[in-house]
């Protein structure tokens, strides 16, 4: 992920959200700990599947994602209280499973990457063929450049 310039670009993501910092979130140094990055990533990510483009039109979408791998690359200290922007994009889609890219901004600085790999499934089977409607979401949201 890091030595992929354009993951540092946020032009080159679909969607975004800002999320405040907490006090919390801050590690003995008064940076943002490795914690607080993967909850940011988390609820971007979950709030995307769940009512953003991920989602069918005008509705909550269904749980029928599993995280199978995520990977965070940190690139700079984050700090509290500043908000953090956090732009996503979907960066491969194969037959059962997608990764979600996504970056963390801070000041106009990238200060870490993530790739989620979701997985499809069935409740009752398991893991299954992306369906047409959800796949032909997803690339719409491809990483640009």
């Amino acid at each position: 992920m890091r030595d992929d310039a354009r993951r540092r670009d946020p032009a080159a993501y679909a969607t975004s959200l800002t999320l405040d910092t907490r006090f919390g979130d801050m590690d003995v140094n008064g940076h943002l700990n490795n914690v607080a990055f993967a909850r940011l990533f988390e609820e971007t990510r979950v709030r995307f599947l769940r009512f953003g483009s991920g989602a069918p039109a005008g509705k909550k979408a269904p749980s029928s994602v599993v995280v199978g791998h995520v990977a965070i690359d940190y690139l700079a200290e984050g700090n509290y209280p500043a908000p953090v922007t956090v732009t996503l994009a979907i960066g491969r889609i194969g037959s059962s499973s997608f990764t979600v890219a996504m970056a963390a901004f801070q000041d106009g600085a990238c200060i870490a990457l993530c790739d989620s790999v979701l997985v499809h499934r069935d409740p009752e089977t398991g893991p299954s063929p992306i369906p047409p409607a959800l796949r032909e979401r997803l690339e719409a949201l491809h990483l640009k450049g």
